[in-house]
């Protein structure tokens, strides 16, 4: 497993589902645009390996949403043309053609068969097919603005993790000897939510020890959030401690087969109207089966004869099971039939996407599966007028890469696009997704047209499991360069400009008012939301449409802001959470999260503050360590110098630092402590000092054969060599032979720190003459935290003192993924949810190119993956501000007529009360009430419409 290169992915699914999908086996059946999205993200997801089969030759229509394909592959069989572009996204992965028929000794060697855009008789057949070999079975189909998806994992699929939530943790307060007996919890209002049901089990809890080795027992949650158990009558009596913890439950699911799904359709919907509408979907895909059956073909695009034949076919057929009699939707039926001959690359980003998913769940066990169908439309992208519809003729097929696309809104639409500049703010994961969907869409293909990437970072390897426009040999380039130079293959008429300068507040000169009256619009692909509010500012102020995404996991939204139309975009801020106390860090940690935080302090405090400060010191520090300016750094050098007088001069000087440093940090400051806090302490009013949130520590005692301690002492070693610019050593068997041979022969061999925590005046000599001493050599070489290099010794250092604490304090530790995640503040994230945000932005892009339309036809999007929540809404209006008569939104700007020249403050103010009848006076007392209101400047200058 290349943990590097799947580190966001592992964050989502860890270490087991990635084992299982790394052996899995997938057939892929139709590589148009939607199994194209299929096999890239299977592909980059890391799938073991993925046999194609689509012997139909390349036309025209493909290119409008296949990336793998251009007009070289034009004649050439699909599946043939797309294998050597896929084996580039990830060599692990066993890519294959399969130039046969389909046969069911085939069918057996796979796991899961993936179906795409095919025959309804195909459909029926591959399904009937993996159910009998239980073989887990996919079918997905798009048609212009519509799409589908049908899941198969048999008639008894286990779930083995259901969720992606973390089980749920809390520490214990208290628990009685009683039947049933009660669970009180810590953390008050903030403490996790248990539920009815849940299976817990118990651990660390000092007193009512039974506990810690009973089997999980269900809890019941009272009305003041603690929980009961079972009988706890003859237990011992709860002193102190303890931790409980969810187990998470497998759950069995059973599916239908196609043939009988059919008619008796189960779907993810939100509500009784959705119920409705995926019923007449359902139908339209069936009567647009039968159309291609009778006619060898599908409706012509926008052909009202060939539409009211499916509008007829589908008022034939047969009515669901179990669903309520209704008749069903002529316009909606006859919308899709005149708009399902296109191929839109959006749709199948967003259903190839979902699909892809579906399949980690099948080979993983993974997260729930859908609930067999799923159906997707995005109908509200055509014009609400009729009039402006296209006509038979507009939709004509031209012989171009754009031919699916001309199909669903024709030729006049596609000359908008090819017109507009639009500013890609980030060149991630969403933007490579995005600058894919530009390209396959024909934006900015025309001059004055085109696209402007803005992104400052540098490819990295774990870059590469999901920003699929990058390969190994970019790893280390500009991210925009990088990005640019693959949009620009993957259709050469595309205009495309990189910037590796940010977009932000120190490049304002660059991307200024005349930047941005080229630009028609910008998509924001951050990962911060500092960037993102700084982004949605800049459009507001020039008037801008902005198209945000973001992703978490299996979770994503797609937004869309529209100037005068919808609302500006309020995404949550960034505040830093607030530091933990330092007492609790340093004498009385309770969580794993303290355990961190100190162990991150520790690393910052021993490897770069500690040098810089001494570098400092010998730079601009002559005077004597014992007058008032001198003191304080001896916190920081006692630290640095440990158990060593002169600076360390070998690998074997390292080590003896490291070793004592683990002394200090794991039994010595613990004995200490002891000493001033015994373990049973009891305070004036009765209770033991270390009870409630304060647990008791205890010594450690080194031991090299235990593997923590040991990286501990490596990890450290090699950090204090490198900065003192020595060499350290990789080697674990020559340093288990120093440890264990020389240094660990007799007990008192252990080193000792020279200097304790208070300072008298002989030790301030023998400091003052050490450090001297050190100031002869070089300047001492600061270490900065890096989070994406397992081997420099960063993280292990981190891991191994989160764990060490973690046992002197008896807490629950954490794997070394989440530690990593929590250091490097990664967010999780899977290859899945990215190409559906993408292709969610794809269908608001086509709203705002198309010119003026209503509210309610944009769409914010929300979705979970995980859990098969998809929810899409119409966003707010913009809010109305008012004063006196006037009313305007924080889009409306003040303007000068044409002709005119600019206005001073006194022309202004002449204007407003020969206009509108306002005064000075009035003015002033408007901001004088504002300013008593106590709302912010920007607010009260956002309610007078300043800018």
């Amino acid at each position: 497993m290349d943990e590097e290169l799947y580190s966001r992915q592992l964050y989502v699914l860890g270490l087991p589902a990635m084992q299982r999908i790394r052996e899995a086996k997938v057939l892929l059946c139709g590589l148009q645009g939607l199994g194209a999205e299929v096999a890239k993200n299977l592909v980059l997801m890391g799938v073991g390996s993925l046999t194609l089969h689509d012997p139909h030759p390349t036309c025209w229509a493909d290119l409008a949403a296949q990336f793998f394909l251009s007009e070289e592959s034009l004649g050439r069989s699909r599946a043939e043309a797309s294998q050597p572009q896929l084996a580039q996204l990830n060599e692990a992965v066993q890519i294959s053609v399969h130039r046969g028929d389909i046969t069911e000794d085939l069918v057996r060697g796979f796991q899961v068969v993936v179906l795409t855009d095919s025959k309804l008789e195909d459909q029926l057949n591959m399904g009937a097919l993996c159910h009998k070999n239980r073989v887990y079975f996919l079918m997905a189909e798009t048609r212009g603005l519509v799409g589908r998806l049908f899941c198969d994992f048999g008639e008894d699929f286990t779930v083995v993790d259901p969720t992606e939530v973390e089980p749920t943790s809390a520490a214990i307060q208290d628990i009685s000897q009683g039947s049933p007996g009660i669970v009180t919890l810590r953390g008050g209002s903030k403490r996790p939510s248990f539920y009815d049901g849940d299976l817990v089990m118990f651990s660390d809890i000092e007193g009512m020890v039974e506990l810690n080795s009973h089997s999980p027992q269900p809890v019941r949650v009272q009305k003041d959030g603690s929980l009961e158990i079972g009988d706890t009558t003859t237990f011992s009596r709860y002193l102190r401690g303890g931790v409980v913890t969810e187990v998470k439950r497998p759950k069995t699911v059973k599916h239908k087969p196609l043939d009988i799904a059919l008619l008796q359709p189960c779907m993810v919907v939100q509500n009784t109207q959705e119920i409705q509408r995926a019923h007449c979907l359902h139908q339209t895909f069936h009567a647009l089966h039968k159309f291609q059956q009778l006619h060898g073909r599908l409706p012509k695009p926008w052909d009202p004869d060939d539409a009211e034949t499916v509008v007829w076919l589908a008022q034939d057929l047969e009515p669901l099971k179990g669903a309520k009699e209704e008749s069903l939707d002529e316009a909606l039926l006859r919308t899709i039939a005149l708009s399902s001959a296109g191929s839109l690359s959006p749709m199948a980003a967003i259903l190839g996407g979902v699909a892809a998913q579906e399949v980690l769940k099948a080979v993983s066990g993974k997260f729930m599966p859908l609930d067999q169908w799923l159906y997707f439309d995005a109908l509200e992208c055509l014009p609400e007028d009729e009039t402006l519809l296209p006509s038979p003729e507009d939709c004509h097929p031209r012989n171009c890469r754009y031919d699916g696309q001309i199909a669903v809104f024709g030729t006049g639409f596609q000359e908008k696009l090819s017109y507009k500049h639009y500013l890609l703010v980030g060149a991630g994961a969403i933007g490579c997704e995005m600058l894919k969907g530009f390209a396959l869409v024909g934006l900015g293909v025309r001059d004055n047209g085109g696209v402007t990437i803005a992104d400052m970072d540098h490819v990295e390897r774990s870059n590469l499991s999901r920003q699929f426009l990058f390969r190994p040999k970019d790893t280390g380039r500009p991210k925009a360069e990088v990005a640019a130079e693959a949009a620009h293959r993957l259709n050469p008429d595309l205009q495309v400009t990189s910037h590796t300068c940010p977009l932000d507040p120190t490049t304002e000169d660059i991307y200024d008012d005349d930047f941005f009256s080229r630009v028609d619009g910008v998509v924001a692909a951050l990962d911060s939301f500092q960037a993102r509010h700084y982004v949605a500012a800049r459009c507001t102020h020039y008037l801008k449409p902005l198209l945000e995404a973001g992703t978490q996991g299996t979770r994503g939204s797609a937004s869309v802001f529209v100037p005068y139309v919808t609302e500006v975009y309020k995404g949550p801020t960034s505040a830093e959470e607030a530091p933990y106390p330092v007492c609790t860090l340093r004498h009385f940690p309770s969580t794993v999260e303290h355990s961190l935080q100190w162990a991150q302090d520790e690393f910052e405090g021993l490897f770069r503050l500690s040098a810089e400060t001494i570098n400092d010191y010998q730079q601009t520090c002559t005077s004597s360590l014992l007058g008032t300016d001198g003191t304080g750094i001896l916190a920081l050098l006692q630290q640095v110098m440990g158990v060593l007088r002169t600076r360390p001069q070998t690998w074997q000087d390292c080590v003896v630092w490291a070793l004592g440093h683990w002394q200090l940090c794991f039994r010595d400051n613990i004995v200490e402590l002891l000493r001033k806090f015994p373990s049973d302490k009891v305070l004036e009013d009765g209770t033991l000092f270390w009870s409630g949130s304060k647990k008791c520590p205890h010594p450690l005692q080194f031991d090299p054969n235990q593997d923590t301690h040991f990286l501990y002492v490596l990890a450290a070693a090699n950090l204090y060599a490198r900065m003192h610019g020595l060499p350290g050593s990789q080697s674990q068997t020559a340093l288990r032979e120093l440890l264990t041979l020389t240094l660990l022969q007799e007990p008192d061999s252990m080193p000792q720190n020279l200097f304790s925590a208070e300072f008298g005046q002989e030790q301030l000599k023998e400091l003052q003459e050490t450090l001297d001493d050190w100031n002869k050599g070089p300047p001492l070489k600061p270490v900065l935290f890096g989070k994406d290099d397992s081997s420099n010794f960063h993280e292990d250092f981190v891991v191994a003192a989160t764990d060490l604490r973690c046992q002197n304090y008896g807490i629950l530790p954490v794997n070394r993924a989440r530690i990593k995640q929590t250091i490097g503040r990664i967010i999780p994230a899977i290859a899945t949810s990215t190409a559906v945000v993408a292709g969610l932005l794809g269908l608001e892009l086509y709203k705002v190119v198309s010119g003026p339309r209503p509210l309610g036809t944009f769409r914010h999007s929300y979705l979970h993956l995980a859990e098969n929540h998809f929810i899409r809404s119409a966003p707010s209006a913009p809010a109305m501000q008012s004063f006196h008569h006037l009313e305007w939104t924080c889009w409306h700007r003040l303007t000068v007529p044409a002709g005119q020249p600019e206005r001073t403050l006194e022309s202004l103010l002449a204007h407003l009360q020969e206009e509108h009848g306002l005064t000075v006076r009035m003015l002033l007392h408007d901001q004088a009430l504002l300013y008593s209101s106590g709302w912010p400047f920007e607010k009260q200058a956002q309610h007078l419409g300043l800018r």
